[in-house]
């Protein structure tokens, strides 16, 4: 009971908030579903406490995002799916207390949040419900409830007629809004009871003033009318149409498509940063475009319709040249890597008009240069590349791009720019022009070059300009570009001349000289038009029959500054620092007046608003005053002294006001012609020299004037006619969420009302404020991809205009006031389907409540997928984060009636926004029993196969088939492994379960028997002991695995024939063997009894029959192939060639005879017909009926007979009757593909990619089969869901369908009780941080260990640190950081003065040091010592001081108590540190003072010894070491790491081991040291290393004591803290462990990647070592 409020309340409290709390609902898999817009939380923090709240909401495109409230937070932060606020506990605190416990006596606080505009404005997202709530320690809590009406506290509420959507309290009764009277900030009730009201709307600003806002009715409000502007990162790319009718461009980050005729724009948004190439294919239909912005980013269009395909990341860092293949199927991109090596990359494009991804086929990297690329039209096999002296023919074959060069004889050394086919007849010619003026005619069948031209200018006797061009010698005109058409070569050079000539290049038919360099010349598919475009920006074409040339675009060729609007003309001026002003015409976009200034640079213009002149101010502090009419200066003003930064006139036309970088503001009367200065007001004004010159601005009514200043933090607003002070706004704190203060760039007063203020600021954003108050309205985003420079509105108020990177015109789509007056309500959406509308009613796959039971219809709905752009039928118009999905727009006959969504940027035109609608309601309504019968295909079976082995391998869309990990690495050959026996090191434990293999889990619960795989290990667990047993033999990673049924496998033991049950497994060739492994493993003894192969690329599926007597394997995509063994013999009875890649394969449980098969378009059943000791399989296929809607079935499994169960891509499971040969049921049982089917009894379990596990009641099926039509399918509804951390691959249950164990693409296996409804984990390991659902690659970057062994810590690149118990190496505790990678990690030792205190240091990829109490399991500390990533760190011998390293080769100081870096070195700058190592030593060992002996060893081969007592603050150099690099490396991109480590069974010595001349493991002494006889010099005053103050000898002129020699460059290193043994890991996948004493060596073979980390336990009983994500832990045995 709290005595303030008279009621009961909650009381949340505890030291640690992760276990005190309470959460709604109780369990993760249940929803809240609150679909009001604001949440109201009636609280109180407790005294001197943190507290937090956690909101978890759901979108509309089904993400949960975590909106997290604490005053534990120092700063705003955002990731794509977490935002923390930090709460501030009272108001009136200064920026620096923003954060901090609640102060005492803190209040009742009334929060109101806007979760719409939250999602909206910081993530782009569209807000569907809440799902979920944490209210952790420490407050108290009396009501939360959600409602779409916004209640003001300062206003008196009814409540009756409100639909509100609420929690019950704590007495159990329904907790109703209460009513807030005259509440203010802080305001008191009758009962003298404070409440404090607390609004988040829209953004992070001061939380006492923030106002919540409506949206913006139409939403978005703004759509792109046109475009001013041409290029940006480059202004080669313009590209036809297929009908020559419209021409294709960047403008920055926008792609224009204009209608040569009537000057129409349409435009494709999406890009957030200038456009770097383009390509367009054949048929007009896929258009491809990459950004500049690295990593690049591709978009792949539909091109009619204008909606995003497909989003997808290129490994080329930038890409410079695109090029589709003829038919759209292959597009090719050229570009640099990260380490600037030329790269072409090659993609499949198939799939991505049915919704599927783009596919890698091939990349390679070459060092040749290229310039142009282009596919050729008459074999998109072949492709051709010309550069700076090379022209190379390119072939895709067997999945692989080859190159040849053309022997170019005397012209190698040229510098290619441009090349183009020969159209029709003349399509062996490939033409090539060069820089020098050569055009070169290529035989590209033959590799010859036929002819050689060279474009020569003449002069004729005393002229000094060329006269006529020819083909002779001399020296030439630079040739950029060139094109051929049928009958003519189009030729465009740097003279700025475009020449077409005869194919015979005898004369020059046409010319026409430009004003720059042309950059491309383009000749129209009819050839009856030349488009080009030259280096100023310049975009035309030359007519070719009437011999007339139009511009079709011109633009500045720098950043526009500032731009004005001609009220009564309806023209455009534009200042740019080009240094010149131009004068647009709005209507068409076309340039009028082009004033050039050399001398001066335009800083800022303006129109007169009444007159026919323009203001214009220069660099030079000038004014000047320019008449439209007579073209002349009218008058001039010298009254700055530094350069204008703004220039306004009042909209009345009586006053003039200018503003100059040294701070002073000059007022002009301008009624006349000749105006004059009124005032001068100094130091008034910002003096940035960077400030925009639309930093001051005139109101509407002409009396406000506003600018930036004093300060670029202000926005001063004057009156206009006496220039008083009237207000000051401080933007810099506006947002409290920022890091960083923020600035204002330009401003702009509103057109209605008159009192706001548009400010645009530094971080990219416009704030509009109130100015009279100086209050926060909203936050708009306007979309340029660099900083917006100036906004305004056009004279009609129908219009906006923004300049930055290019000029941008948008429609304004809200309707006028008086419209919305007539209208009296809010428009809504009644044209097609709401959001809503278009989910699945039943299936409950967006988290709402649901409203039935799911129940499968006989026509499913339509497949409502996971696609990455907009969706069929959508009418193009979509956001500039297109992954977002589309937003769509209606027109009907009541007028524009938009849905509700994101703001975005929409096209002028919406095409086929209706007919979307109404296809999807049509697809949601037509339910109906499925009739299609199909009888067997006579001659199905004998289709030929050649043209599918013909045709490249290219992997299925289908997440279900197994694509193995790319790897780098090779096992390593001719090692020689210890006997058996004599094994100094035994596997103990695997960590980790492999999430990329599919089927590769089993389990039998009436046996207990356990298996699963990691990496290339079969490993075999008991579940009650946690032992393992671990079968080796594989030569890569294992894709999947088969058990036999019932013991019915002869196995030869012995030399007698015994009956045991065997496992089968299948894994990748290895080396050098032609086909991939099967082996059949002997379950009782664990042994390979068989070795089979038969595939040549990987085994996608096993099964053995349910008599055991035989064992099905189906090849993956790469492979094609079905094949039979038999079990009594494990010889090869039948194979055969598929024409398709199949995702499953299962036996018929009923016929041993029959086994069927899931795939592209059909379900595929096979009959053995046995003839002797072989066995015929005839084929017949069913295909998938068009109702189903599912173009690929992915999963399969038997059910009653005879019933057969298939999962789709689209998320259907289809019935099959298998006598009757039809599909007779189908339901939408999931939103994404399910790749797992298992079914017995009347149960049947589906998993998908969307993580979801469902369980159905399917016992009505077999009645519905036989009722047929007339059926009622109500009996059939999903009884259970649970949602895993990944996509669902492996999963065996029990017969009775209530346990089983399910594994997923994230490393884990999770055992499912569907009675309880819960999931725990039994196997995990470090999971990726791609996308949910998709199969990605983790690492484990660090082992480390407590001082007393009961606990080690691992870090991965999923940015978690894990910490398990040594004992049972189960999972302890995890401490994630979301979208950071966790590269280094360092445990305290125990002299830190409290042992019961365990921390852990953790260093991140974006430069934070964490440090993790173990204890308390907390996080203690975050510091940024480091601009880079972390990739080192070690605590000091004492524990009270961190050493840390980065990539970038600093090294940093810290103190883990105070977080505070003391000392940065940077000895090692230029290089990333690899290792950080300490130990303590006695005060003056080895010469030198301190206490702490530690080293640093960076990847450029130096390692440097220091000595150092941090509490002095001393810190001395010892020694030096450095390894010369060898002369030959096998991969000069990726050399060894260089590591050395202190010897802990001699402190004296140092082990090293890296890059060197030869591998090897070289032991130095740091006692002693030799003179230096190598030609380096360091014994005579020693050698100085790079970046470094101190000499830097090699280490063969340093004391060596002893050298081991390795096969191999070490990757990893540990030394054994007792035994005299070094454990050396290897990229051939090798481990290695040394006897230091006898040198004698033993290796290991488990991992199947490279094995990049060892580390020894304290008590050197256990060794761990880590390849990729997993983890093998090595028992040491015989010491």
């Amino acid at each position: 009971m709290d005595k303030t409020l008279k009621c009961t309340v909650y009381r949340i409290r505890g030291s640690v908030s992760a276990s005190n709390y309470i959460q709604l609902p109780k369990t993760s898999t249940q929803s809240l579903g609150l679909t009001g817009r604001y949440l109201y939380v009636l609280f109180r923090p407790l005294s001197t406490k943190h507290f937090i709240i956690h909101l978890d909401l759901s979108t509309k495109d089904g993400q949960v995002i975590r909106v997290s409230l604490s005053n534990l937070f120092k700063e705003f932060k955002s990731t794509a799916t977490w935002l923390q606020f930090p709460f501030i506990c009272e108001a009136g605190m200064s920026r620096k207390d923003l954060a901090g416990v609640a102060p005492p006596g803190a209040h009742w606080t009334f929060l109101q949040l806007d979760l719409h505009d939250i999602l909206l404005v910081y993530l782009n997202l569209r807000y569907s419900h809440l799902k979920r709530v944490r209210l952790c320690s420490s407050l108290l809590v009396r009501s939360l409830y959600t409602s779409d009406l916004c209640f003001d506290p300062e206003e008196s509420l009814s409540c009756e007629h409100s639909e509100v959507s609420g929690v019950s309290g704590p007495n159990g009764h329904r907790q109703e809004p209460s009513a807030c009277a005259d509440a203010t900030d802080k305001h008191a009730t009758g009962n003298g009871l404070q409440v404090s009201v607390r609004k988040l709307a829209v953004v992070a600003t001061d939380l006492e003033d923030v106002a919540v806002n409506e949206s913006f009715l139409p939403d978005p409000v703004l759509r792109l009318k046109g475009v001013i502007g041409f290029g940006g990162h480059s202004t080669k790319w313009a590209l036809w149409t297929k009908d020559g009718s419209a021409v294709v461009y960047p403008c920055h980050a926008v792609i224009v498509v204009l209608h040569i005729d009537s000057f129409e724009q349409r435009f494709f948004l999406g890009h957030t940063d200038k456009v770097s190439a383009l390509a367009l294919d054949g048929n007009n239909s896929l258009l491809a475009s990459a950004q500049a912005q690295t990593p690049s980013m591709l978009r792949l269009w539909d091109f009619q319709t204008g909606g995003c395909l497909s989003l997808f990341r290129s490994p080329v860092h930038t890409v410079c040249s695109l090029s589709f293949s003829s038919s759209g199927a292959l597009l090719c991109g050229v570009g640099k890597d990260h380490h600037g090596r030329t790269m072409v990359v090659v993609w499949d494009m198939d799939q991505v008009r049915q919704g599927g991804e783009t596919v890698i086929l091939t990349k390679v990297h070459t060092d040749i240069d290229i310039q142009a690329f282009e596919v050729a039209s008459f074999d998109e096999t072949r492709m051709v590349s010309c550069g700076r002296g090379s022209v190379r023919l390119w072939r895709l074959r067997g999945g692989g791009l080859r190159s040849c060069p053309v022997d170019l004889g005397e012209h190698h050394a040229l510098e290619f720019t441009d090349l183009a086919f020969g159209q029709a007849q003349d399509s062996r010619t490939l033409y090539v022009c060069s820089r020098s003026g050569y055009i070169l005619e290529i035989d590209h069948q033959r590799m010859a070059v036929r002819h050689t031209r060279r474009l020569l200018p003449v002069q004729t006797p005393g002229s000094p300009l060329p006269q006529k061009q020819t083909f002779s010698s001399g020296p030439g005109i630079a040739i950029s570009s060139l094109s051929v058409s049928q009958a003519a070569c189009a030729v465009g050079s740097e003279d700025g001349y475009l020449r077409l000539w005869p194919l015979d290049f005898s004369s020059v038919l046409l010319e026409a000289e430009h004003e720059g360099p042309i950059s491309s010349v383009r000749l129209s598919p009819d050839g009856l038009h030349v488009l080009s475009t030259t280096s100023l920006g310049y975009l035309g074409f030359l007519d070719i029959p009437s011999q007339e040339y139009s511009v079709l675009m011109r633009s500045h060729t720098a950043l526009v500054l500032a731009l004005a609007i001609e009220c009564s003309r309806g023209q455009l001026a534009t200042v740019s620092q080009d240094h010149t002003v131009r004068i647009w015409d709005l209507a068409t976009l076309q340039q009028l007046y082009d004033f050039t200034s050399p001398e001066e640079a335009p800083c800022a213009v303006a129109f007169h608003p009444t007159q026919p002149t323009f203001f214009c101010g220069f660099s030079s502090g000038a004014v000047r005053s320019f008449s439209l009419e007579a073209a002349e200066v009218l008058v001039e003003h010298r009254c700055h002294r530094g350069a204008i930064t703004g220039l306004v006139a009042s909209p009345d036309g009586s006053l003039l006001f200018s503003t100059c970088s040294q701070g002073t503001l000059s007022q002009y009367h301008c009624v006349t012609t000749c105006s004059r200065v009124l005032h001068v007001a100094a130091n008034v004004v910002c003096q940035d020299t960077c400030l925009s010159p639309n930093a001051l601005t005139v109101s509407g009514d002409s009396h406000l004037l506003a600018f930036v200043g004093p300060s670029k933090y202000t926005v001063t607003i004057m009156d206009a006619s006496s220039l008083d002070n009237l207000l000051q706004v401080d933007v810099s704190t506006l947002d409290v969420g920022s890091s960083r203060l923020d600035s204002a760039v330009a401003l702009c007063f509103g057109p209605a009302p008159t009192s706001h203020l548009l400010v645009s600021t530094s971080s990219n954003k416009v704030v509009v404020l109130d100015s009279t108050s100086g209050r926060v309205v909203r936050e708009v985003y306007i979309g340029h991809s660099e900083p917006v420079q100036a906004v305004a509105f056009t004279p009609d108020q129908q219009q906006l205009l923004s300049v930055g990177d290019a000029i941008f015109l948008w429609d304004i789509l809200a309707l006028p006031e008086s419209i919305r007056g007539l209208l009296g309500t809010p428009l809504t959406c009644d044209a097609g389907l709401n959001a809503r509308q278009l989910e699945d009613p039943v299936s409950g796959a967006n988290g709402l409540p649901r409203q039935q039971v799911p129940v499968p219809s006989q026509t499913p709905p339509p497949w409502l997928g996971i696609r990455a752009g907009p969706s069929e039928g959508s009418d193009g118009t979509f956001s500039v984060l297109d992954d977002e999905g589309p937003s769509e727009e209606s027109h009907g006959a009541e007028g524009l009636h938009p849905t509700s969504g994101p703001p975005v940027l929409v096209q002028k035109e919406a095409y086929g926004a209706g007919d979307g609608a109404c296809g999807v309601a049509r697809g949601l309504c037509s339910f109906g029993m499925l009739t299609h019968t199909c009888g067997w295909p006579s001659k199905q079976g004998a289709q030929s196969t050649r043209r599918a082995s013909a045709q490249p391998a290219v992997r299925p869309d289908s997440y279900k088939h197994f694509t193995a990990r790319y790897k780098a690495s090779q096992m390593a050959k001719n090692v020689s492994f210890p006997a058996a026996g004599d094994e100094l090191l035994h596997l103990k434990t695997v960590v980790g379960y492999n999430g990329n293999g599919r089927a590769n889990m089993i389990w039998r619960p009436d046996t207990g028997f356990f298996a699963y795989t990691c990496g290339r290990l079969v490993v075999v667990e008991d579940l009650h002991s946690g032992a393992q047993q671990h079968w080796f033999g594989h030569p890569e990673e294992i894709s999947t695995l088969a058990l036999s049924h019932d013991a019915q496998v002869s196995i030869l033991t012995r030399g007698y024939s015994a009956r045991h049950r065997v496992l089968a497994s299948a894994s990748g060739r290895g080396g050098s063997a032609s086909c991939c492994q099967i082996r059949v493993w002997d379950v009782p003894g664990g042994s390979c009894q068989q070795l089979l192969s038969h595939h040549c690329t990987a085994v996608q599926a096993l099964a053995f029959s349910l008599d055991d007597r035989l064992l099905v394997t189906l090849g993956d995509y790469g492979d094609c192939t079905l094949a039979l063994w038999s079990t009594a013999t494990y010889e090869l009875v039948s194979s055969t060639h598929l024409l398709e890649p199949m995702h499953g394969v299962a036996f018929n449980p009923w016929d041993t005879s029959e086994l069927a098969c899931v795939g592209q378009g059909a379900l595929t059943l096979w009959l053995m017909q046995h003839c002797e000791s072989d066995i015929n399989l005839k084929v017949h296929q069913e295909p998938i009926p068009e109702a189903v809607g599912a173009g690929e079935l992915t999963s399969l499994c038997y059910g009653a007979e005879p019933l057969l169960y298939c999962g789709s891509n689209a998320g259907q499971i289809c019935v099959w009757d298998t006598r009757a040969r039809r599909c007779f049921l189908a339901w939408g049982a999931d939103n994404g593909e399910i790749g797992v089917l298992l079914s017995s009894g009347s149960r049947l379990v589906s998993g998908s990619n969307t993580r979801r596990l469902r369980l159905w009641a399917v016992g009505a099926v077999p009645e519905l089969r036989r009722k047929g039509s007339g059926a009622s399918s109500s009996s059939v509804f999903m009884e259970r869901e649970l949602t895993l951390d990944g996509a669902i691959v492996s999963a065996v249950f029990h017969d009775s369908m209530d346990m089983g164990v399910v594994g997923t693409t994230a490393g884990t296996l999770w055992y499912v009780s569907w009675a309880e409804g819960t999931s725990t984990r039994l196997i995990s390991g470090h999971r990726s941080k791609t996308q949910v659902g998709l199969a990605g690659y983790p690492q484990v970057n660090e082992v480390v260990f407590s001082p007393r062994e009961s606990h080690c810590a691992t870090c991965g690149d999923d940015g978690s640190v894990r910490v398990w118990s040594l004992a049972s190496m189960e999972l302890v505790i995890q401490f994630q950081v979301l979208n950071q990678s966790c590269l280094c990690l360092a445990w305290s030792p125990t002299s830190c003065g409290h042992p019961e205190q365990q921390h852990v240091a953790a260093g991140y990829s974006d430069g934070t040091l964490r440090v993790f109490n173990i204890s308390q399991t907390a996080m203690e500390l975050k510091m940024h010592p480091h601009p880079a990533a972390l990739t080192a760190i070690f605590f000091s011998a004492d524990g009270q001081t961190i050493l840390s390293g980065d990539k970038d080769g600093l090294i940093a100081v810290s103190c883990p108590r105070t977080g505070m870096t003391f000392r940065v070195l940077s000895d090692h700058r230029g290089a990333p540190i690899s290792t950080i190592q300490s130990t303590n030593k006695e005060y003056r060992e080895f010469g030198v003072e301190g206490t702490d002996l530690w080293l640093a060893a960076s990847r450029d081969q130096r390692v440097s010894i220091w000595a150092s007592d941090w509490l002095r603050g001393h810190c001395e150099l010892v020694d030096w070491l450095s390894f010369p690099a060898p002369t030959l490396l096998k991969d000069p991109g990726c050399p060894p790491p260089s590591l050395a480590a202190f010897c802990p069974w001699d402190r004296a010595l140092l082990v090293c081991t890296g890059l060197g001349p030869h591998p090897e493991v070289i032991f130095y002494s740091l006692c002693q040291k030799q003179a230096c006889t190598c030609p380096c010099g360091a014994g005579r005053g020693g050698s100085w290393g790079h970046g470094s103050h101190y000499p830097v000898p090699h280490i063969c002129c340093l004391q060596v004591v002893e050298k081991i020699p390795l096969p191999f460059f070490a990757i990893s290193l540990s030394l054994s803290p007792g035994a005299h043994l070094i454990a050396i890991g290897f990229t051939e996948r090798v481990l290695r462990l040394v006897d230091c004493v006898t040198e004698a060596t033993q290796d290991f073979a488990g991992h199947d990647d490279w094995v990049q980390l060892c580390r020894f336990t304290p008590s050197a009983h256990l060794l761990f070592t880590a390849a990729h994500n997993e983890i093998l832990v090595w028992e040491v045995t015989g010491y």
